[in-house]
């Protein structure tokens, strides 16, 4: 990149900036909720809740569906479905 283009393109840094920490953001996220580990920690969270009655069964029974249905998902870690590029 040239003096001059670097120097138009500065004001810009900071939204280059922002969009690259909310893209790295977005992956760590994704990563983690394809990630059977932390679905399985949370189910445990979760249990754990109901027993000390933080959340009621029927709150308890929607979330563990939710994460139950992430486990059996195909799509795991880097968002792509298996066996095809998405």
């Amino acid at each position: 990149m040239g003096l001059v283009s670097g120097l138009l393109l500065l004001p810009l840094a900071p939204v280059r900036g922002t969009l690259w920490v909310a893209d790295h953001l977005l992956q760590e996220a994704r990563r983690q909720t394809g990630d059977p580990r932390a679905v399985q920690a949370r189910l445990a969270a979760l249990n754990r809740a109901l027993e000390e009655g933080a959340i009621d069964e029927a709150a308890f029974e929607e979330e563990e569906e939710r994460l139950l249905a992430r486990l059996d998902s195909p799509v795991r870690y880097t968002g792509h479905h298996r066996g095809g590029a998405s």
